[in-house]
């Protein structure tokens, strides 16, 4: 099974981060344009992206008004996991194009999950932010990093892939409601 997380950006103009593992390395980097991220996820069975997956129930679109929460948007807030609605400015960008993305890719038969890099960070008690606490716990969690700087959105997709690992081997958790679905990985 061969597992990529993507930080997706609202634009084609910003960096998206990508990682993965191939023969037990780690690579990551970042590409811009959907055509790229479309071609990399042809190699991938499953695909864990940090960009809202759906719309909330009743809504059928971004630009009409309606309700700004889904379900499993819900479910992180009761968890004292905060994050912007989807309907907020910059994040009905991101929205669309996730949403775009992901069709394409089931299209292909490929598992498409949405994931959240601040809730791994707020589950394995990191600060969103602190990028040394954040790579310092990628390697308590055995990944072999490179000695290089690496993009905020590069760590975020390393956050998105190990969520997706954490899923597969039953150490997370679905957030499910009939609008959409978020996985967070459970405290370890």
């Amino acid at each position: 099974m061969k597992v990529l997380g993507i930080d997706l950006a609202g634009s084609e103009r910003r960096n998206s981060g990508v990682a993965y593992l191939e023969d037990g390395k780690l690579t990551c980097f970042v590409l811009h344009k959907d055509e790229e991220i479309l071609e990399l996820s042809k190699g991938f069975s499953h695909i864990f992206i940090d960009a809202p997956l759906s719309l909330p129930k009743g809504r059928a679109n971004l630009q009409e008004r309606g309700p700004h929460f889904r379900a499993c948007d819900l479910m992180l807030r009761e968890r004292g996991i905060r994050f912007f609605p989807v309907s907020l400015g910059p994040m009905r960008l991101l929205t669309e194009r996730g949403i775009r993305l992901k069709t394409v890719m089931e299209g292909w038969g490929k598992v498409v999950y949405e994931v959240f890099p601040g809730a791994f960070y707020d589950v394995m008690g990191v600060g969103r932010k602190d990028k040394k606490a954040i790579l310092e716990l990628y390697r308590r969690l055995g990944f072999n990093l490179e000695d290089r700087r690496y993009t905020k959105d590069e760590i975020d997709a390393i956050a998105c892939l190990l969520t997706g690992i954490m899923f597969l081997e039953g150490r997370a958790e679905l957030l499910e409601g009939e609008d959409g679905a978020i996985i967070i990985p459970k405290a370890i």
